[in-house]
């Protein structure tokens, strides 16, 4: 917990750089132009939707009711691609550049020997956005249970934020046969703080720099394992 904390700390630090702010800022703001564009162009055909997908109340005079619960579920779905879209941003191409400038400051003295990066990166995080998405689609009825909306989407932010960065935080710097190993020592340290930036995702103006935030957490956490797990095997790479 205490190695959490001090990712956590870390990372708020590293948001008060200019250029770590600006990689930050970028991805988020363009999945929120690009999904507002698609929101107003597609609003009437989405909300039609929903109504269709939600089950038909069985008295007359509360139609209303449907139509709000469609807008609502309509919402959650813009607002899920949204982050989807941010995560994914921030995971290809902001990443790369976020770890370059965070390890150059905190963790000059490991060394890069990842594989494939690029493509490997890719490759996790669109497999971790399809499986999002998917539960994110399921969880939509649920979203109408009172208290629901305060769990749901937390648990499953949480896991999408830890499958994702976890992988993409080391993937430059470990060797394939590292990875492996510290996503399995690390599992249940990366799903709590999953959940930790998954809230952060929840608070007003914050949420903007959720999925970067996120990132940092990851870096900091899978780098500092790393380096403590090669001083403990006395290896030097």
């Amino acid at each position: 917990m205490l190695e959490i904390v001090a990712a956590f700390n870390k990372s708020l630090r590293d948001l008060t750089r200019a250029e770590i702010l600006w990689h930050s800022l970028w991805p988020p703001l363009a999945a929120l132009l690009l999904w507002l564009v698609v929101g107003v162009a597609v609003w009437n055909h989405g909300v039609a939707l929903m109504e269709r997908v939600l089950p038909q109340l069985p008295w007359s005079g509360w139609e209303w009711v449907a139509q709000w619960a469609a807008v609502f579920l309509l919402l959650a779905v813009i607002a899920s691609l949204m982050y989807i879209t941010a995560i994914l941003l921030v995971a290809v191409f902001a990443l790369p550049r976020l770890i370059n400038l965070v390890a150059a400051h905190d963790y000059p003295d490991l060394g890069r020997h990842g594989e494939n990066v690029f493509w490997g990166s890719l490759g996790n995080t669109l497999s971790a956005g399809a499986i999002f998405i998917v539960g994110s689609l399921a969880m939509l009825p649920l979203l109408l249970i009172p208290g629901a909306l305060l769990v749901l989407p937390l648990l499953l932010g949480g896991w999408l934020n830890q499958r994702t960065f976890r992988f993409d935080a080391l993937a430059e710097h470990a060797t394939r046969a590292e990875l492996g190993d510290l996503i399995a020592d690390n599992r249940s340290c990366f799903y709590i703080a999953g959940l930790g930036t998954a809230a952060v995702a929840h608070v007003p103006v914050l949420n903007l720099l959720a999925p970067a935030f996120a990132a940092l957490v990851f870096v900091h956490l899978g780098l500092r394992a790393l380096r403590r797990k090669r001083n403990e095997g006395g290896v030097e790479l």
